[in-house]
């Protein structure tokens, strides 16, 4: 028989990991994390040899860069061939758009009040190819997966969806999502951004063409790095850009004006210029490995632990708490009428803790860092600005 693992069990408190100020309660990580004090270390380092410049050898140009190609592709469970370096979600999707195709008659599914990148993106894909951009709403008590299942047919040529909202962290069921659109022959890309790294993603079942996560959330990393997964059909494509290193032969700089056409294997031509970014590389590659030894399935169970329990508390107050099946692990939102929300962001803000306001939900998107005082001052608060 082979080797059967334990099952996850929750992580113990992880605070001390984190450079978040003792009067502060902070639950915004779906907006921005705080920063681990290894990342920080990573980076005052790296400021530091940036400073000395004679000390950056030619090597150094490639190699911290595939070290975090090779990193993230453990954590995502693909390959380090299959993974692009980019600065935003936005230039992901827009090396995805370039090379999708679609027609007149061919549809584009996007989600309702989806986050403007993605929006904006596949309009403007729309419109240049001629497709019709359909925004999936669901009625009130349907899931997102019911809404997005109704409108798949063979007419979709490309879906854009997260596996969670970014408004108020409400779950699409990815599996069943992905194979309704592997059937109807639909170009499937997903925007992981807000749960990848909190909540477990099985890429090698979901298959989708392209997936594309910011680092600076749930990855816990700096920004202007983020990561592009392209299935092996799409490494083929056109970079939005032709910059030097993606090139072959570009670690040999004295050849670098024998122009070659040939690319960098897999997805590496992809990556954005300046992906060797000396300051956040070494900031990206702290938080990466700290994820992978903390392992996604026990921060997920950990975070899963947290949200329920404020949830609990949150409807003891009288407050709309979606049920247990229509939330995520890491996110939960909350809906207050609008008299109520600002009574709820003042009184948050007074005491210290930090919540956001995103479409009818206000959000709490929780980490490793909180602990139980935090959610102490949390209830505290909107309980003084409901009753």
């Amino acid at each position: 028989m082979g080797r059967i693992d334990p099952p996850a069990a929750p992580l113990s408190d992880q605070r001390a990991k984190f450079e978040v100020d003792a009067d502060v309660a902070y639950f915004n990580t779906a907006s921005l994390s705080p920063l681990l004090r290894g990342s920080r270390a990573a980076g005052d380092e790296a400021l530091e040899r940036r400073g000395t410049p004679w000390t950056i050898s030619a090597e150094d140009w490639f190699a911290d860069v595939e070290e975090l190609r090779s990193r993230f592709s453990r954590l995502l469970g693909a390959t380090a061939d299959d993974v692009a370096i980019v600065p935003a979600t936005s230039y992901g999707l827009a090396v995805v758009a370039r090379n999708l195709t679609a027609g007149p008659g061919d549809r584009v599914l996007v989600l309702d009040q989806e986050f403007p990148s993605s929006h904006h993106t596949w309009r403007r894909f729309a419109d240049r190819t001629g497709a019709e951009l359909v925004v999936v709403e669901r009625q009130r008590g349907q899931s997102w997966t019911d809404a997005i299942l109704e409108a798949v047919d063979e007419r979709v040529a490309v879906a854009s969806v997260p596996n969670v909202h970014w408004t108020n962290g409400a779950p699409v069921d990815l599996p069943r999502v992905g194979s309704a659109l592997r059937e109807a022959g639909s170009a499937y890309v997903i925007d992981a951004t807000q749960s990848l790294g909190a909540r477990p993603l099985d890429l090698a079942a979901l298959r989708p063409d392209a997936l594309v996560a910011t680092g600076y959330k749930w990855l816990l990393g700096p920004l202007s790095v983020g990561y592009l997964y392209l299935g092996p059909a799409l490494h083929g494509g056109e970079p939005l850009e032709e910059n030097w290193i993606s090139r072959a032969g570009s670690e040999d700089f004295g050849g670098l004006v024998s122009y070659v056409d040939e690319y960098l294997p897999g997805a590496r031509r992809f990556d954005v210029g300046q992906r060797s970014n000396f300051q956040l590389v070494p900031m990206a590659l702290a938080s990466i490995q700290q994820l992978l030894e903390w392992t996604v399935s026990r921060i997920a169970l950990t975070l899963r632990a947290r949200t329920d329990e404020i949830a609990d508390r949150a409807e003891g107050l009288g407050l709309t708490v979606p049920p247990p099946r229509d939330r995520a692990p890491h996110m939960l939102g909350l809906e207050l009428p609008p008299d109520a929300a600002r009574r709820a962001a003042a009184a948050l803000e007074e005491r210290g803790v930090v919540v956001s306001m995103r479409g009818a939900s206000l959000r709490i998107s929780p980490h490793l860092h909180n602990n139980q005082e935090d959610v102490d001052r949390l209830i505290e608060a909107l309980a003084s600005a409901v009753s």
